[in-house]
């Protein structure tokens, strides 16, 4: 009986809409050649990685499917494209030059042609992990990172991926064993998906892509819906398809004929170690050296290199120690609303002006917001979870006037500890209600939960939300308590209960949460760095990816990472303060103002824009016959919702916002139709005019 090390598992076929031997597009051209390079305007970058292995060794594949995959990824930006077709595998390639720009094509073979890959992402100790190579006997014929992958999988095999420092998802055909390797790197910077059938597996940058090599219609995965009404994705590796996966972060995925398919779970954050002998100060300054290196190995490049800057912490952290850095004065992005409550812009121009950069900023209308939305919902693939996907979009396209690559400041929420409310209140209910179950019995509890549905409303809302009427589970006062629509809210909306009762919606973040051990605040942080962060940066990728511009997260460096996650969580938030560890370890290089200014995390005002001229959104995309007929909710409930908000009496902005996104999509991607005839028919409602994006301005400050 061979050994399966822990952390692996077989993986079964999923039900697939059925794969097939055509793509969508008829007028696509096949080739001869098992390699083509085709060169394509430098105006487009960013790099996307597909590909097609049948299991069965005797099969062929048709070009067409590949190159329809692939081209359907030209909005990546490729300076590039690249297919190889070799009997029972293809792979394909759209490229983003950012190192070796004259080399480095994809897919890369190794001299001997018995090892193809296709790569995505930015490897940044691709030059020592090169040298070491060298030493062990390896011969490079390019200066590309890619190189450095491949020669590493034949050194060091599947624990290749131990040696890679960076952002990355590849695959690697090895000829010599019949086998096709996946993987994604640690913290799922990079996206991967996945498709699996009887007789082949198909992966790709984007679902989109997958798409595009079956001629079948795709199907709403309904049961991830009670997922998406509480957390506003999916954490585990289902996706809004039914049949389509993405490859978790820190993940492997295998095929052989011998082994058939394996995943391996190769990395996840440490534990919490209680060190007597390392004081907080020492914390401190291991976090500005660890941070500092991390800046220093996130300029590598050889084009230019921005920043997004909102003005908060983390992205003005940054700032400063990225400016000594460089070569002249760095260039700085932000965006900005007309409404006082949603606009940082003063904030970013403070930060701006601290490290004398040259900074670029835009104002976007609500008009603008929603132009925006049916196209870019597109590029995301499935529903926008988060509204601040259309203002990364848009200042995306700012900095990619001027940039090919952007520095940004996620990851250092999660990691830090930044979500003061969240977590405030998780600690303060965990405490107390710890003490409250230790010293009441259980009868006396069960008569106080009966007894909060009848306090006044005020009173009734904290109580609600407390200990008092959920006890001390993590699931109820962390998960379900932070959610948009919570247990008894979904229950009622749903049209099919059975799909609330299938399945625990948050066994996912349950067990990356309980994963970290005893320390509350290091529970937190590591559910939220293995499947809420996981979202933002697919969201991170997706935005940026659609302008063409590389974004990198240094708060991500996986060293970082490891250091940070293993520091106890009262020092991270040392003295009650968010972020308390980072702040005291930058101190020097961000302007008091915003060191002691109230976080607001890229705010939209979307429900304000909803209850006033936006509000025929509801109408058409929530409340509509046609939206109604899908039959996912309980009609009554929708016309609540939307009733009370916009009445004034309830703000359901988060919740009608996901039931928008949800429509829309399905009517892109079920219904078929174009994205950019989402509003067409529905003018007399209060919808936005489409060509208003045209007159949004760059302003140079």
């Amino acid at each position: 009986m061979s050994h399966r090390p822990s952390g692996t598992r077989n993986v079964a076929p999923s039900r697939f809409w059925a794969s097939s031997t055509q793509p969508r597009q008829d007028d696509c051209q096949s080739s001869l050649s098992t390699a083509i390079f085709l060169l394509t305007p430098r105006n487009q970058t960013m790099c996307g990685i597909t590909g097609i292995l049948k299991f069965d060794p005797h099969a062929t594949i048709d070009e067409r499917r590949l190159i329809a995959m692939r081209d359907s990824l030209i909005h990546r930006g490729p300076d590039s494209a690249g297919i190889m077709n070799r009997g029972q595998i293809a792979l394909a390639h759209r490229r983003l030059s950012i190192i070796d720009i004259g080399g480095g094509h994809q897919p890369m073979s190794n001299p001997s042609k018995d090892a193809w890959i296709t790569y995505n992402g930015e490897l940044y100790n691709f030059r020592e992990l090169r040298q070491k190579l060298i030493t062990a006997g390896c011969a490079f014929t390019t200066q590309s990172d890619t190189e450095v992958v491949l020669r590493a999988y034949e050194i060091y095999g599947a624990g290749c991926v131990h040696h890679l420092e960076g952002m990355f998802a590849f695959a690697i055909w090895d000829a010599k064993k019949r086998e096709l390797f996946l993987a994604r790197d640690r913290l799922g910077i990079k996206p991967l998906y996945y498709a699996i059938t009887e007789s082949e597996l198909l992966f790709a940058s984007e679902i989109k892509a997958i798409l595009a090599g079956s001629n079948q219609n795709p199907s709403l995965n309904r049961a991830i819906l009670p997922e998406y009404l509480a957390s506003r994705y999916v954490a585990g590796n289902e996706t809004f398809f039914e049949g389509v996966h993405k490859l978790l972060p820190g993940r492997t995925l295998s095929w052989s004929a011998a082994k058939g398919l394996t995943e391996h779970h190769y990395w996840q954050p440490p534990k919490v170690i209680e060190d007597t002998h390392f004081g907080y100060q020492d914390h401190v300054h291991a976090v500005r050296n660890a941070l500092d290196e991390a800046v220093q190995s996130h300029l590598v490049s050889d084009v230019p290199i921005g920043l997004f800057l909102s003005g908060g912490l983390d992205s003005t952290a940054l700032a400063g120690l990225m400016a000594p850095k460089v070569s002249g004065a760095i260039r700085t992005f932000s965006v900005g609303f007309k409404e006082a409550s949603a606009n940082e812009l003063h904030y970013a121009r403070l930060a701006a002006r601290s490290v004398d950069a040259e900074h670029r900023e835009i104002l976007l209308s609500p008009d603008q917001f929603f132009a925006e939305l049916p196209h870019l919902l597109w590029h995301e693939d499935e529903p926008i979870a988060f509204t601040s996907s259309i203002p990364l979009n848009v200042i995306s396209r700012l900095a990619r006037q001027h940039v090919k690559v952007v520095l940004t400041g996620e990851g250092a929420d999660e990691l830090f500890l930044g979500y003061g409310h969240r977590y405030r209140t998780t600690i303060w209910n965990t405490r107390l209600g710890g003490l409250y179950e230790g010293t009441l019995p259980e009868t006396l509890r069960l008569r106080i939960a009966q007894i909060i549905p009848g306090l006044p409303k005020r009173l009734r809302r904290y109580a609600e939300r407390s200990f008092l009427a959920l006890g001390c589970n993590p699931r109820s006062i962390f998960f379900d308590n932070f959610s948009v629509f919570r247990d008894g809210t979904r229950q009622q909306l749903l049209s099919d209960h059975s799909l609330e009762a299938s399945r625990d919606i948050y066994k996912p973040h349950l067990e990356n949460y309980l994963a970290a051990g005893s320390d509350t605040l290091a529970c937190m942080s590591n559910a939220d760095l293995q499947t809420y962060l996981v979202e933002l940066l697919m969201k991170q990728d997706q935005m940026s990816m659609a302008a063409s511009l590389e974004s990198r997260v240094p708060f991500l460096d996986h060293r970082l990472v490891d250091m940070v996650a293993a520091i106890p969580g009262r020092h991270r938030m040392h003295g009650g303060r968010t972020k308390g560890l980072l702040r005291d370890a930058v101190k020097d290089i961000v302007p008091t103002a915003i060191m002691n200014r109230s976080k607001m995390g890229f705010p939209v005002p979307v429900g304000d824009w909803l209850r006033g001229p936006f509000s025929g959104m509801v109408e058409e995309f929530v409340l509509s016959e046609r939206a109604q007929r899908r039959d996912h909710f309980n009609r009554d409930h929708l016309s609540r919702l939307a009733h009370e908000h916009h009445s004034g009496s309830a703000n359901h902005g988060d919740q009608l916002w996901l039931l928008i996104n949800l429509e829309m999509w399905q009517r892109i991607y079920i219904d078929g139709e174009p994205h950019e005839q989402m509003y067409s028919g529905i003018a007399s409602r209060s919808v936005p005019n489409a060509s208003s994006i045209n007159s949004a301005e760059w302003v140079s400050v």
